[in-house]
């Protein structure tokens, strides 16, 4: 077969299977063996012992053990009035900023991301607080849901983030390399978000009310005590990774440690909250994982039928520069997240795109960090954007004004892309400065 009409057999397998509302996962597992048997031309009786093969090998890697474990942190702080305590304890810091308390969702949702690792956790955990705040105290209300949207996709970016090191055990690339790339692209993000809500509040100061409120040295002392816990927290997460003291999977560890402490301390970890938590986060886990090992099957039978070399052979009799395979790859994410959440466009897309960036001479680490902003976009991107379903649920808004408050954090997204992409050094830098 030629390469044109290897690719075309295995996407229109995807799309048949997709498109029949097959899960995600038992699309990835039905489409991987049906290539083994049409393209391959594997015997039946040998397709089974593969994917047992592979299924072993990528389901009992160690470093998947910090996803359970992170994604039960952030559950467990889901359940807690900590939420409560970030916006109390940020309120005076950013009093003085054009924009006052919108930017508590920015920062609120910066912190909180360094402790849980997910979008929906931010955007939640952030969201059930700030929102109710901000519109009740007459801030503009599609500004509020815009803001809370953009930087509730910084649980993507900032480590410890469960997407990065999905993209590190599939792509083979250090997840701890990955974690320190994240942080000034994440940081970044959140700068472009409060630039952004500096400007158009002094543009427009009805925006955000004046609140004659004056703190005296007391009160940034009490805020300072209300951050105390996520603080600790991030403090305990980060040191234990950049230290060199612990592997991602045991800083999740410690971190779940830690946070059933602080929880135990604010009076807030009881038998239910345990339960309730526990629950979600083996249900999420497992999806993810089972998301994983049968992408691997797909991988393995990619490799099998030549699929990654067709498409590269492909990309490069069309002789693309770097912006323009950038480009292209863009386009094909930003399609992809109109459809599937971000742990299925990681783990679907991987097995085609990173044999083409690895041939194009792209740094992994760079381009794991460029992965992670097109997913941030199609958190915020109709018709499957979470985030936007997570703020419908919070605000009672219609999915279509939500989707349009989002927009200018879309753009403000894209315009981050182009930085990183002008600026590779932004993502590079910090990895290299700590691990040489």
């Amino acid at each position: 077969m030629s390469h044109i009409e290897i690719t075309l057999i295995v996407f229109g397998l995807l799309l048949l299977s997709l498109g029949g509302g097959l899960w995600i996962m038992s699309s990835l597992l039905l489409v991987g063996l049906a290539s083994q048997v049409i393209i391959a031309d594997f015997p039946l009786s040998k397709i089974g012992s593969i994917a047992a093969t592979v299924v072993a090998r990528n389901g009992m890697g160690w470093e998947l053990s910090a996803i359970p474990l992170f994604i039960w942190m952030g559950e467990l702080l889901i359940h807690t009035r900590l939420s409560r305590m970030i916006f109390e304890g940020l309120s005076p810091f950013v009093a003085w900023i054009p924009g006052r308390l919108l930017h508590t969702s920015v920062l609120g949702s910066t912190m909180f991301a360094a402790v849980s690792g997910s979008s929906a956790a931010t955007t939640t955990t952030v969201g059930r607080i700030t929102v109710n705040e901000l519109i009740g105290r007459g801030y503009d209300k599609s500004l509020t849901m815009g803001s809370l949207a953009g930087a509730g996709t910084l649980g993507l970016m900032i480590p410890p983030s469960i997407i990065l090191i999905i993209y590190g055990v599939m792509a083979e690339v250090s997840i701890i390399r990955l974690f320190a790339a994240g942080i000034i692209p994440g940081l970044l993000m959140a700068f472009l978000y409060s630039s952004y809500i500096a400007a158009r509040t002094i543009a427009n100061p009805a925006l955000a009310p004046a609140e004659p409120v004056t703190y005296t040295a007391r009160d940034y002392l009490r805020a300072l005590v209300k951050l105390l816990p996520i603080i600790a927290l991030m403090a305990i997460i980060l040191g234990a990774i950049y230290s060199g003291l612990a592997t991602p999977s045991e800083a999740a560890a410690i971190g779940l440690a830690a946070t059933m402490v602080i929880t135990l301390l604010m009076g807030q970890l009881s038998p239910g909250v345990i339960y309730n938590s526990l629950q979600n986060a083996v249900r999420m886990s497992a999806m993810i994982v089972s998301l994983i090992v049968c992408a691997a099957v797909l991988a393995s039978s990619m490799s099998y039928v030549r699929l990654p070399q067709s498409i590269a052979e492909i990309i490069t009799a069309l002789d693309p520069t770097s912006l323009q395979l950038i480009l292209m790859l863009a386009g094909f994410y930003i399609f992809l997240g109109l459809f599937l959440d971000g742990t299925s466009i990681t783990v679907m897309s991987l097995p085609i795109t990173m044999p083409v960036v690895l041939a194009s001479g792209i740094d992994p680490i760079w381009f794991g960090i460029f992965l992670v902003v097109m997913i941030e976009l199609g958190q915020i991107t109709p018709p499957v954007g979470f985030n936007l379903y997570l703020l419908q649920s919070l605000t009672g808004a219609s999915l279509g004004r939500v989707a349009a408050a989002a927009f200018p954090f879309f753009l403000l997204l894209c315009l981050g892309v182009v930085i990183l992409y002008l600026f590779p050094a932004l993502v590079t830098w910090l990895p290299d400065l700590i691990y040489g």
